[in-house]
């Protein structure tokens, strides 16, 4: 860990030193991508360098306790401030090893979020839109732009399906574990006897796919316009604005009418498409991954249940945290971010048990 560390922080300097080179000062590019790149190394080197000055105090004290002529009183405190210095260390060392592990290529993307209605009925529905209005409103608290591709409604105004583009710094590092199976338990609108009823509704989190992620035939698809409906199935354009498009080798369909321009729906629809056959080439690959390493690091998997947010006692439980938060109303106005901060962590510490791990099979996924 130490020669990687010494690596980062003398790559660091090399990069500070070159913003200042003035043969660099000409070139705009240039400077910006340095300046990145600086960037994304500094909170590690900072870390590195609190982590130095901890070993340094470390040794100062060893030696205080090992100078005769120093007085009792002197070493009492000294051995107290060794305990101290000792927990310090071990901290930032697990700290350090965390930021060290390797970063997901996709954490800088922007995401596909979708959201389905699922057991339930009407009231899965009406879940289903909670949730939707839990993502739009972090997203706005985390200062990202986000646009609802398409949508289709239940009778009663819920959502049976929706799908978000959400843009912004790093989206996809935040929102990646949101994907899975979503529970609550709740008195439904819809239920006059006043009884606790449990609905489900599945979220997917994908990480938005470019051109040069993958390449789509355009003799691979069938596109097909159609007039869009509105909620209740009414029809609310008899002009033929809504795009379907299907990818003959998967039998993947898309449908999008959320735009009154055919152009539009065309587009968005694509840019659905992509990225769900991304997300089936990673997972084709994933799958190859022996059973016990994806036991161990966890796999995410959408037919997972992660999270149950029971009403009547105001309180949200993550099962993968084993975890209670008891501020159920903040938490669905998107008020996330100690949640997901702290499933950050845990995933984290878990790729580094998983590492330390020596029967673990350490293969890396490439697309």
């Amino acid at each position: 860990m130490l020669q990687e560390l010494k690596a980062v922080e003398e790559k660091y300097n090399q990069i500070t030193a070159l913003l200042s080179d003035p043969n660099i000062s000409s070139n705009p590019q240039k400077i910006k991508d340095l300046a990145r790149e600086r960037a994304e190394l500094e909170p590690l080197v900072k870390k590195y360098e609190e982590y130095k000055k901890v070993l340094k105090e470390l040794d100062e004290s060893r030696a205080l306790l090992n100078e005769p002529q120093v007085d009792q009183e002197l070493k009492d405190l000294a051995e107290k401030e060794l305990i101290r210095l000792k927990e310090l260390k071990e901290e930032l060392e697990k700290e350090l090893k965390r930021m060290l592990l390797p970063k997901d290529p996709n954490d800088e993307k922007n995401v596909i979020l979708e959201i389905r209605a699922g057991a339930g009925g009407d009231e899965a529905s009406l879940f289903a839109q909670d949730l939707l209005r839990m993502y739009t409103r972090y997203a706005e608290h985390k200062g990202w732009k986000w646009e609802l591709m398409d949508a289709s409604y239940s009778p009663i105004g819920g959502i049976k399906e929706a799908i978000l583009n959400i843009q912004g710094k790093k989206v996809y590092s935040f929102l990646k574990y949101e994907s899975g199976v979503h529970r609550v338990q709740r008195v439904p609108k819809t239920e006059a006897s006043g009884r606790i009823h449990t609905s489900t509704a599945t979220v997917a989190v994908l990480p938005e796919a470019e051109e040069i992620d993958l390449k789509i035939d355009p003799k691979d698809l069938k596109i097909e316009a159609f007039g869009a409906s509105g909620p209740g199935g009414q029809n609310v354009n008899r002009n033929y604005t809504a795009i379907r498009i299907t990818h003959k080798p998967s039998g993947l369909v898309v449908s999008c009418q959320d735009e009154k321009s055919q152009h539009r729906n065309k587009e968005k629809a694509l840019k659905i498409l992509r990225t769900r056959l991304l997300d089936m080439a990673r997972q084709e690959q994933q799958s190859k991954i022996s059973q016990d390493r994806r036991k161990q690091v966890g796999t995410g998997e959408r037919s997972e249940k992660i999270r149950t947010y029971n009403f009547p006692q105001s309180r949200v439980t993550d099962h993968r945290l084993n975890e209670n938060f008891y501020n159920i109303d903040g938490i669905l106005d998107g008020e996330l971010d100690e949640l997901i901060e702290k499933l950050i962590v845990y995933f984290q510490t878990k790729a580094l048990e998983e590492d330390r791990n020596p029967n673990s099979v350490n293969q890396a996924i490439e697309l």
